[in-house]
């Protein structure tokens, strides 16, 4: 019988953080943490906890910010170390001190920060449509499509953003994540639009932060983002074992970012899959948790 995903537990971290999360699986068997990015929250892993809950001890928080966890008001909250050590807690208070991370978007921006820093609790690193860090910031800095495609992203660090989403029903939110790959939309039916609708109903400010704690933006006179950072590409390796799993068809995040990040990443496998987009995970379930699967088991 499989196991059920459960949500409602929560994580009073030391930080003065508290993690909602779900769970699928008994606890004791290796640690899966699953990371969402933005708009999403922990149910974007739904069915992929049930899926590993049979092997692992599969758990997928919300991020600081994000639907039922703690939501700081200051934007510096949101900078990547402090959300680095809500995860870092968060295994603590389950009980393990080894982890494999599964991170989309945000939460593999997370996660890249935290294998390029070594953290001898992290075991390995799957990463879905999130760029490395170094690449992003080159490719911002220089790359007019990435430019382009992440134009969104000064617009969500402008005044009034949280509120321009929720507009209309989340209107824009609903057409972010159909209009992507529009003939693999099916995943969005009416039971999960009220699921995220839900959520987004608890609070945008959290997510937006993440935009306005980053440097990493499309360059701007008034603020030069990545032109203003001065980067060692050798301070930018990632210290464990890293496997990519990446929709070529995300019009935010482009392939570009995927060019010489072997450079970045000693141990490293790249799994593209051509008809997905940004939303991998619910577009192709199947294929998503078939390489997750073989990367486990190498």
């Amino acid at each position: 019988m499989p196991w059920p995903v459960t949500e409602g537990h929560f994580a009073q971290l030391p930080n003065g953080i508290r993690l909602h999360y779900a769970s699928c699986g008994e606890a004791g068997r290796p640690l899966l943490l699953f990371l969402h990015g933005f708009p999403e929250f922990w149910w974007a892993w739904s069915h992929t906890l049930a899926h590993f809950g049979s092997s692992h001890y599969a758990v997928a928080p919300d991020l600081r910010g994000f639907h039922r966890s703690s939501m700081p008001l200051a934007v510096e909250d949101y900078r990547p170390q402090r959300i680095a050590q809500d995860i870092h807690q968060l295994v603590a208070h389950l009980g393990y001190d080894r982890v494999t991370l599964v991170a989309h978007d945000w939460g593999g921006a997370i996660a890249w920060n935290l294998a390029i820093a070594g953290a001898p609790w992290l075991a390995r690193l799957i990463i879905l449509n999130s760029p490395h860090p170094y690449c992003f910031a080159r490719a911002l800095a220089e790359d007019p499509a990435q430019q382009a495609a992440s134009a969104y992203m000064n617009w969500l660090r402008a005044p009034g953003a949280a509120q321009a989403l929720a507009k209309d029903d989340f209107a824009l939110l609903d057409r972010l994540l159909v209009g992507m790959n529009p003939t693999q939309s099916d995943w969005y039916d009416a039971p999960t639009r009220a699921r995220y609708h839900a959520c987004w109903a608890m609070g945008l400010t959290g997510g937006v932060n993440y935009y306005r704690a980053t440097p990493l933006h499309p360059p701007t006179e008034a603020e030069p983002g990545p032109r203003a950072l001065q980067l060692d590409p050798q301070a930018f390796r990632a210290q464990v074992p890293v496997r990519v799993i990446w929709g070529e068809r995300d019009q935010a995040l482009l392939p570009v970012l995927l060019d010489d990040l072997e450079r970045f990443v000693p141990d490293l496998r790249v799994e593209r899959m051509a008809e997905a987009s940004h939303w991998l995970v619910h577009e192709q379930p199947e294929a998503v948790h078939a390489l997750i699967t073989r990367f486990l088991t190498e």
